[in-house]
């Protein structure tokens, strides 16, 4: 069995499993990196780990009793999560408020109440200003547990009040391993952990959603036929694609996200560049369609799409920046010719 029952991040297990044996630890963690690598996951392991009554040793939870399997689904007297009701959505202050409220009691259950606040780059400014003084108040029996994208999207001095665990994707190997143990083939292991790129989450939650794979093929292959539409063609399929009656926003976004994968591995092909594509599955395409950009017309693409998703997440009109993004696409016949 791994440490905690966590694939990969070893030596973050290591030292928080240190610091709770010493009984020296920091009154706030940020773990950082890409959503699906484990920082939720590190998260409730740490909270497992530091309340569990029965631990097999100190710092190593039990995982089993009633304490460590209500802290793994969030409904621990003495833990509150916290997070923006979407992903991509805003966290309030409101919430943070709330949260600070609660730490000022003593814990219900245990030695600590814990704050899990999830995705802290989308809390806005008010927010992160609240949490801030939540650091500076904290009392003795209060842990604070963040999560976020990157250090450089939190204000620098709610990140100096933290002790930061940047956590970084995994092998692709490494994952393909863990998806097989789960009763993948190796093809289907193959290629999850390279659309995860490395991310465990995303690829235990890719295996067990068949529906997700037939988004991201079906959006992909709308892609790739966009390239040939017309703009009459292109503004119809931008209005059916925003049109909340049909499909929710977040499914814009998503389909943003697929989008930029495809668009990086097009611009890593036109780069000649060694590194390993995230549509692996996609490559014939993709290297047909490097051979007809150069690098600022690749680099470009990747751009805007970026641009696109921070856009939506400011809730700018989503038809009119489908249509523009669109419209900015390459023309490439159907048959790939010239």
């Amino acid at each position: 069995m791994t440490p905690w029952n966590l694939l990969g991040h070893a030596w973050a297990v290591d030292l928080l499993r240190a610091q709770i044996a010493r009984g020296a630890l920091s009154h706030a963690y940020l773990f950082t990196g890409p959503s699906g690598v484990g920082r939720r996951t590190l998260a409730l392991r740490f909270a497992q780990a530091l309340l569990c009554p029965s631990p097999l040793s100190p710092g190593e939870p039990c995982g089993q009793c009633r304490t460590c399997r209500q802290i793994e689904a969030m409904q621990y007297p003495d833990l509150t999560p916290v997070q923006a009701e979407k992903e991509g959505g805003v966290l309030k202050v409101e919430q943070v408020r709330e949260v600070r409220q609660l730490l000022s009691l003593k814990p219900y259950q245990g030695r600590y109440r814990v704050a899990l606040f999830l995705r802290f780059e989308e809390a806005n400014a008010s927010a992160a200003n609240a949490l801030l003084k939540t650091l500076e108040e904290a009392p003795q029996h209060a842990l604070l547990l963040l999560t976020a994208d990157t250090p450089e999207s939190l204000l620098p001095t709610i990140v100096s009040r933290c002790q930061v665990m940047r956590l970084r994707p995994l092998t692709v190997e490494t994952v393909a391993a863990a998806l097989g143990e789960r009763g993948a083939d190796a093809e289907t292991a193959r290629l999850l952990a390279h659309l995860s790129g490395g991310r465990p989450g995303l690829a235990f939650r890719l295996l067990a959603d068949p529906q997700a794979l037939d988004f991201r093929r079906q959006r992909l292959d709308e892609l790739h036929r966009l390239l040939s539409a017309s703009r009459v063609e292109k503004f119809a399929y931008a209005e059916r694609l925003t049109d909340r009656k049909r499909a929710e926003q977040e499914q814009f976004r998503k389909t943003l996200f697929l989008w930029l994968s495809y668009w990086r591995d097009v611009l890593l092909a036109v780069s000649n560049l060694s590194a390993s594509l995230a549509n692996p599955d996609r490559a014939d395409e993709i290297r047909t369609l490097a051979a007809r950009l150069d690098l600022s017309s690749a680099r470009r693409l990747v751009e805007q799409t970026e641009e696109a998703i921070e856009r939506l997440d400011a809730n700018v009109n989503a038809r009119l920046l489908a249509e523009v993004l669109l419209l900015d696409w390459p023309k490439v016949p159907a048959n790939g010719s010239s």
